[in-house]
């Protein structure tokens, strides 16, 4: 059975997201960011970046990026 996708956090802009994604594999969690791509011709135009997880990671990787304040959401 495929396990879905849940966003943990929305982003004004992809560097932000990026860098919690990356702050999530450190700690072994797979994410996926969504809307990235928005934002890169026009890097000063804010855009919406969502972070996604598994569902069953969800709740340690939420409590990974408040214990480190990456959280926008």
């Amino acid at each position: 059975m495929e396990e879905k996708l849940v966003t943990i956090a929305t982003f004004t802009g992809y560097i932000e997201a990026e860098l919690a994604k990356q702050t999530l594999e450190d700690f072994g969690i797979k994410s996926v960011v969504m809307g990235e791509k928005f934002g890169l011709p026009y890097p000063m135009i804010p855009s919406e970046a969502k972070l996604q997880v598994f569902e069953s990671q969800a709740k340690q990787a939420q409590e990974i990026l408040e214990s480190k304040g990456q959280q926008e959401q």
